[in-house]
């Protein structure tokens, strides 16, 4: 089986200003990365379906989805201004949708056995985006609403959540605190926004702080020490992930040092631990990463290890 790469043209209309960093030019580096690197005909290529408002609702209140909907600006207008550095432009609902759509499908290919595992190349991001309320770029939580399909839609009883970007992945934690068949791992730069991830929650989440300027050494050794006892302990039916590639050392938005051989190295324990218990089953969807070279090398790394091309 192979590896599949999820994407929509919509996820390319929604943009919230010349001047923000999560910008459509990330989707077109990573496009640009997969041609150069070779890899690109070794993916299958699939177009993102819309989520429905039933996959979405799994997550989000219906007032948090209204909020989105009934704020879009028409063609021409300034954008709205969800927060301070989330905004919505006319296409933004649309984007939101089949960036969710193509978690959703994902996973369904991927329970099929018509995919190996899958990479979803989307935005927005999600993994800030709470139940109630998006925030810090993210509309609808796409690794969220597509963990929850494989709760409720499939019937899995245990999936774990692996978040490696350098924010706090606070959405998603919300979107499963009390959710004990959902193991939620991750490491992240503290201080730093969104400013959580610090207090316990219990022992179906490992959250791993990490001081500024830290690098791949240390992120390695964290992964090994905290992450995988309790992968392993938890024996995940299938796993997500909350790609961020903004903990690289090139990027601006961070201040963390890790290469694309930590994120290739990171990959490779996720699929260990996916051939161990959850017959390979891994859905993948881009969060953060904002220098564009550095976010089309990484996502090249993290997809040669999915689709075993190293």
């Amino acid at each position: 089986m192979s590896t599949g790469f999820y994407t929509h043209a919509a996820c390319k209309r929604h943009e919230m200003g010349e001047w923000h960093p999560e910008s459509p030019a990330r989707l077109l580096a990573i496009e640009d990365q997969l041609i150069a690197s070779r890899i690109d005909p070794f993916l299958v290529h699939r177009d993102a379906p819309p989520a429905s408002l039933d996959d979405v609702a799994r997550v989000h209140t219906p007032a948090a989805i209204e909020r989105i909907r009934q704020h879009l600006p028409a063609p021409g207008a300034p954008h709205y201004s969800l927060d301070g550095d989330t905004l919505l432009n006319p296409y933004s609902w649309d984007a939101a949708l089949h960036a969710a759509g193509a978690a959703v499908a994902a996973t369904d290919a991927v329970l099929a056995g018509e995919l190996a595992n899958a990479f979803c190349s989307v935005r927005p991001p999600g993994h800030h985006a709470m139940p109630d309320e998006a925030m810090g770029f993210c509309l609808f939580n796409n690794v969220a609403i597509a963990a929850r399909h494989a709760l409720d839609v499939h019937g899995l009883e245990r999936i774990a959540i692996v978040d490696f970007d350098v924010h706090h992945g606070n959405g998603t934690e919300a979107a499963f605190i009390d959710e004990p068949r959902v193991l939620m791992v991750g490491f992240f730069q503290h201080p730093f926004y969104p400013y959580s991830g610090t207090t316990a929650i219990g022992a179906h989440a490992v959250n791993v702080p990490v001081p500024a300027y830290s690098g791949g050494d240390v992120v390695r050794q964290l992964v090994s020490e905290r992450w995988l006892p309790a992968l392993h302990a938890h024996r995940p039916q299938m796993l997500f992930v909350s790609a961020g590639f903004d903990a690289h050392r090139e990027d601006d938005l961070g201040q963390l040092g890790l290469v694309e051989a930590d994120y290739a190295w990171l990959t490779q324990q996720i699929m260990a631990i996916a051939d161990q218990y959850a017959e390979g089953r891994i859905v993948s969807c881009l969060e953060g990463g904002y220098n564009l070279s550095a976010l089309g090398r990484s996502v090249v790394a993290h997809l040669k290890v999915l689709a075993r091309l190293d």
